[in-house]
């Protein structure tokens, strides 16, 4: 602070000091301008054959000097321009006054040669900086390539804290150790104890990763450096070694603090991990370089490395060894209490009927991140805003969840009858089944109404709870539902459509998981024929590694899966035949209101006497 007054102070001193300057140099021109007269050749020759001159400076174009007493004006001094001698004789035997036009060339050098070196100075520079600037020319400055990009928050800038994240209550205890190293790291090592030096956030996406990292440097107070792993690798050999070496320069500089990696997984992918990839690639340069600075990196000085990635799997087992990324926080969905806590922390911005129950809306959201209920409280905003609403309801909440699970509704495509009546059997098809099998999820509702790319209906079934594990018994009920909809048009109609494309596809994920995976099927023993891909991504990693069975084997699995299905399509034929005039009249129903909530499904089924 000290130093920023010293040199603003210096900075006035020079100010004042040139002002002055200039105010004298003006101020002498303007005494010489009023002592001194602008007088023709003519008479000059005229004050010099007089005597009137008393000294006299001659130039190659000016003649200046001194009257030997003052004019009536008060000058004392004159000023004239040369004319040459012979013609200056010739012209003295005329009465005429005459003088030399001085032709001052000082404008036109500058037009000449000044402006366009200054012009070509002023391209140069601009061109150096914009090649040397972060941000610009090739690789992010040409002169700055190896300068690291990250976004550097000062603890000022930093408001979020762990009172803003929900859900997560877990990883929040876990991260609190870390954020009393960054304020007290001499006592928190008394026992000897140390920091690990790596903390990974590892989870499904939108899960809030990136809010907790944000949050221990909020809470810690400590300057924050967060970049994504993807900006380490650039098109030269080496600027990502070299902007990883100058990351931890800068941290170490600025410690205590926070350096934080995202997506993890673009810079730390394991090495060689395709028979089809090199060896010494710029990836592999910049995941060595980070290696070496972690097993250079001291936790004493206050530096915490945190990095997140919803793609653990494919990490170099280097990178996750103890004395590295030494402790992994699992950072994930929420469970209905999380999702309840997630809701109070959203709708604390917008305007809500005080009749609305948060839990009934998170129970209604399984599967949502925090990232998800964030989105669904903003589309319940902006529902009850189209409507011209006070205040957001439970209806709006329940529009949105369609809006977000089913798609957008889309009223302008017009089924014709044919086709109504196929997807009204269709969807009481599921509920009919649903509701006659023990432990399934209650309907919430139904509709016919297309939505999204190719629904052309659609039923939503509320958990009862949570669930992590299942039966056997209980897979097998959730295909049979899958299965009811296909097995009313079967009894209805006598034929198929291509709307069960979906369930079939589900259906088939399940019973083949169930023979591959889970060694649920007795003849071919509890033996795990395909390997779990253990991501957060939900998608199938593709391998180039041949089956480790025979294809007698294989055959056996085919076959399991297909009885498997078959057997819970003959499970929802039979229920859907004993329960034909339910089936008949709910779907006639739901053609007449196109929605069927949950009152109008339990007044259609308590009518049924038929139970199995």
């Amino acid at each position: 602070m000290a130093s920023g007054m010293l040199s603003k102070n210096k900075y006035f001193f020079l100010y004042t000091v040139l002002i002055a300057l200039a105010f004298l140099i003006y101020r002498d021109y303007q005494i010489q301008d009023q002592q001194t007269a602008m007088i023709p050749y003519s008479e000059f020759q005229s004050l010099l054959k007089e005597g009137k001159v008393s000294s006299l400076i001659i130039s190659d174009q000016l003649l200046q000097g001194d009257f030997v007493e003052p004019r009536s004006d008060n000058k004392k001094k004159f000023i004239t321009t040369r004319v040459e001698e012979t013609l200056a004789k010739d012209l003295s035997n005329y009465p005429i006054t005459y003088s030399r036009v001085y032709e001052n060339h000082v404008w036109s050098n500058i037009l000449s040669w000044v402006l366009p070196l200054a012009f070509f100075i002023f391209v140069w520079f601009y061109i150096i900086r914009k090649a040397t600037e972060k941000g610009g020319g090739l690789g992010g400055g040409f002169l700055t390539i190896g300068k690291n990009k990250a976004k550097v928050y000062i603890e000022t800038e930093i408001k979020t804290r762990f009172t803003d994240i929900a859900g997560v209550d877990e990883a929040i205890e876990e991260l609190k150790e870390t954020v009393n190293f960054l304020k007290d790291p001499q006592s928190y090592g008394r026992l000897g104890a140390r920091m690990p030096k790596g903390v990974l956030l590892v989870g499904p996406p939108g899960t809030g990763k990136t809010l907790l990292a944000k949050a221990i440097a909020g809470e810690a107070g400590v300057p924050f450096f967060s970049i994504s792993g993807s900006e380490f690798v650039e098109m030269f050999v080496g600027v990502g070694a070299a902007r990883v070496r100058d990351l931890f320069e800068q941290a170490r500089q600025k410690a205590p603090c926070i350096i934080f990696i995202d997506e993890l997984d673009a810079l730390g992918r394991a090495r060689s991990i395709s028979p089809l990839s090199g060896g010494h690639d710029e990836k592999e340069q910049t995941l060595n370089q980070l290696l070496a600075e972690l097993d250079g990196f001291d936790t004493k000085i206050g530096v915490i490395l945190l990095a997140a990635t919803n793609r653990p799997e494919i990490l170099d087992p280097a990178l996750l060894r103890a004395g590295r990324f030494d402790r992994q926080i699992l950072v994930d969905r929420p469970d209905k209490k999380g999702r309840t806590e997630i809701l109070k922390v959203h709708t604390k911005k917008v305007i809500l009927e005080n009749k609305i129950n948060l839990e009934e809306i998170a129970a209604l959201t399984p599967g949502f991140t925090g990232a998800d209920i964030e989105n669904l409280v903003n589309e319940a905003a902006i529902i009850a805003t189209r409507k011209k609403a006070e205040k957001i309801s439970a209806t709006d909440f329940t529009a949105a969840i369609e809006r977000i699970v089913a798609g957008l509704e889309r009223k302008n495509r017009l089924l014709n009858p044919k086709e109504r009546r196929t997807v009204a059997y269709h969807e009481m098809g599921h509920a009919i089944v649903s509701s006659k099998i023990p432990g399934a999820d209650k309907i919430n509702k139904i509709s016919i109404i297309p939505r999204g790319i190719g629904s052309l209906g659609y039923t939503i079934q509320q958990p009862t709870e949570d669930r992590y594990l299942m039966t056997r018994e209980e897979l097998i009920h959730k295909m049979t539902i899958l299965m009811g909809g296909r097995s009313a048009e079967k009894i209805v109609f006598g034929c198929l459509s291509t709307g069960a494309v979906d369930d079939i596809q589900r259906a088939t994920d399940i019973a083949r998981n169930i023979v591959t995976k889970y060694g649920m099927v007795e003849k071919l023993g509890p033996v795990a024929y395909e390997k779990d891909s253990g991501g957060f991504l939900g998608l199938s990693t593709y391998t180039m590694e041949p089956k480790k069975f025979s294809e007698d084997t294989s055959r056996e699995i085919d076959c399991a899966v297909k009885d498997l299905i078959q057997q819970s399509e003959k499970k929802a034929l039979e229920i859907l035949e004993q329960n034909r005039s339910t089936l008949d009249s709910g779907a006639e129903l739901l053609l007449q209101k196109e929605t069927l909530v949950e009152a109008d499904l339990t007044k259609l089924l308590s009518s049924n006497s038929n139970i199995m």
